[in-house]
């Protein structure tokens, strides 16, 4: 896999941020029309596994520059998980 220059994977971060974004409001659509329940935490589901993603895509980038002893990094997910 090659890896992305800090600008790619800037710009990849927050274009994933800005599809979360839309999905964040997509939902508070679905609660002010008084959407089903059900269809509503699918929706929470799938923008809290895309902000996991984001989170972890994130962390491979720190330990990708290995700036950041293992155990540091360790610890980070500790906090943050």
């Amino acid at each position: 896999m090659t890896q992305l220059t800090d600008d790619e994977r800037k710009k990849s971060l927050v274009l994933r941020l800005k599809r979360i974004e839309g999905q964040l409001r997509g939902i508070q659509r679905l609660i002010e029309e008084d959407a089903d329940c059900e269809k509503v935490a699918q929706q929470l589901a799938a923008a809290r596994k895309a902000l996991d993603k984001s989170f972890y895509s994130l962390v491979s980038c720190v330990i990708a520059q290995g700036d950041v002893p293992p155990d540091d990094v360790a610890e980070l997910l500790t906090r943050f998980s």
